[in-house]
């Protein structure tokens, strides 16, 4: 999953970032609210991450701003206003959640989990595919009991194909929800991960759930379903 992080301070975004990519999540990073909106409206985002004390556009300011277009979009406040009334004034004008510095990385991980499975339409951290697994909280795959081992990469690609579970999915939508922003989408870095990972699941067994639609992208479909 592709999310935005929204912090000035320096020394924190990279912290925070570096965490983030490390569990494998693809990072985008702004340092002030015009570079947040602007970074919105050219790409694809999972969620985002806002300040509220932000150069040039306070994050509240943001917040409403993406609010008067999408209602929809997850956004977790992480910030030092830690009053009763800035978390009221925070999630009343939009935000999913708010979390308050300084904070712990596990517990901001879990955070961003729990608002993540909303694109899967499940509260539970376990999603199911025939007899292939995926649990979000471990971010580790199963077939069949048995443990499917991918590395952070390939998970990505498995999850955001399990939130669009039996949907066509470009090869540029999986790069953007995957990579970050700065990936050169002519590289062969999609192919190598998206090969590797049906592969393994092949050599698990569960070669047939990711289909083909040349020209068109990729299906994570259980093999019940119809193939037409």
């Amino acid at each position: 999953m592709k999310l935005l992080l929204v912090e000035d301070e320096a020394m924190l975004s990279k912290s925070v970032s570096k965490g983030l990519r490390l569990l494998g999540y693809a990072i985008d990073c702004a340092f002030d609210g015009e570079e947040a909106l602007e970074l919105y409206a050219l790409n694809e985002y999972d969620l985002m991450i806002l300040d509220l004390n932000l150069p040039k556009l306070d994050g509240i300011e943001v917040l409403k701003r993406i609010r008067e277009k999408d209602q929809d979009f997850r956004i977790l406040i992480l910030s030092a206003r830690n009053s009763l009334e800035d978390k009221i004034n925070g999630l009343g004008s939009g935000s999913n959640d708010y979390l308050t510095k300084p904070f712990d990385f596990m517990e901001l991980e879990a955070r961003i989990r729990n608002l993540l499975r909303r694109n899967f339409k499940t509260d539970s951290r376990f999603l199911l595919c025939g007899r292939l697994r995926l649990d979000t909280g471990e971010r580790q795959a199963q077939y069949a009991g048995q443990t499917v081992v991918l590395t952070r990469k390939e998970y990505a690609l498995l999850e955001y194909l399990f939130s669009r579970l039996g949907e066509t999915v470009s090869a540029e939508e999986l790069i953007e929800h995957a990579w970050d922003s700065e990936t050169d989408l002519f590289s062969n870095s999609f192919r190598f991960h998206i090969h590797s990972l049906r592969k393994k699941l092949e050599a698990a067994g569960a070669g047939e759930y990711i289909v083909t639609k040349r020209g068109q992208g990729y299906i994570l479909r259980c093999p019940a379903e119809d193939e037409s």
